[in-house]
């Protein structure tokens, strides 16, 4: 079984698990049943904050709406922008140093117990260059948390990377000097994937390249951390997705870059460990949906 069917098997398994009536996504009711009809059924809790619809209304995934032809794409129970806001939208009211801590980017102890509203947002957007003409979009970072002065930004993946073909980086950006101040070793690893790309089969390469370009422009700030937090899968496609993450680590480390990778069932199997007393249905929703 290939990486995406076994998610979607899960998923769906679960899905039955709650009496749910599942539809295809193409109007009206066409195509495999992986969609629920309310979007709120989705969704932990039911409903999507007003932080966080804000957020999406906001982005260009058109994750939200239906179309005259298609269900939104957050009613996937497949959907990529579900479950980021599934396991973070929780926090948003909340000391966010736990999920932080189970996504082992802080320590555990100690904790600043500071309650900073809606220091999580979905979809935000950081600038690469100011040259509009030239970079005309603004990379989308599925989560960012910011806590103590420091940007932990979140790159998700469900499906995507057992589903798609992994595109080449821009020539336009390899050729923009600037943009590579200390970064030699990404660099030169641009230029391998520009204009086509045929190290990567399952990792994004060009989509990280362009989220720590993004990332080191911000101002006002004293750093940030770049996650890849991703849903693992049995067989091969999970062991070399896992094999070129740890390659693209590698020689973000050596550019010094503070890059990070962990999977979804890691996190939530640490936030029942560590932060079970005073979440559990949020702890249990994660667990019997996604482990």
């Amino acid at each position: 079984m290939n990486g995406i069917k076994y998610i979607q098997s899960k998923q769906q398994n679960w899905a039955k698990r709650q009496g749910f009536q599942l539809v295809g996504g193409t109007k009206p009711n066409r195509g495999e049943k992986n969609y629920v009809q309310d979007l709120s059924l989705n969704i932990f809790n039911n409903k999507l904050s007003a932080e966080t619809q804000k957020c999406f209304d906001e982005g260009d995934g058109g994750e939200t709406k239906d179309t005259a032809t298609r269900l939104a794409k957050m009613k996937a129970l497949h959907s990529s922008s579900a479950l980021p806001v599934n396991v973070f939208q929780y926090w948003q009211e909340k000391d966010v140093s736990p999920i932080l801590s189970a996504c082992k980017l802080i320590n555990k102890r100690p904790f600043n117990s500071n309650i900073q509203p809606n220091a999580v947002t979905f979809e935000q957007k950081f600038e690469i260059s100011e040259d509009k003409k030239t970079f005309p979009r603004k990379p989308n970072l599925d989560v960012v948390i910011e806590h103590n002065n420091i940007v932990y930004a979140i790159e998700s993946k469900f499906t995507e990377p057992y589903s798609k073909n992994i595109k080449g980086l821009s020539e336009r950006y390899k050729t923009e000097n600037s943009f590579w101040n200390g970064l030699t070793n990404l660099k030169k690893l641009a230029s391998e994937i520009s204009q086509n790309n045929s190290k990567f089969k399952y990792l994004d390469a060009s989509q990280l390249i362009k989220h720590i370009l993004g990332l080191k422009k911000q101002k006002g700030k004293t750093g940030f951390k770049l996650l890849y937090l991703w849903y693992d899968v049995v067989g091969m496609d999970g062991a070399e997705h896992r094999k070129e993450i740890e390659a693209f680590a590698d020689i973000a480390k050596a550019d010094r870059i503070h890059f990070r990778h962990i999977t979804y069932q890691e996190v939530i199997i640490n936030l029942s460990k560590n932060f079970y007393k005073g979440n559990e249905d949020y702890v249990d929703y994660l667990t019997d949906r996604y482990l």
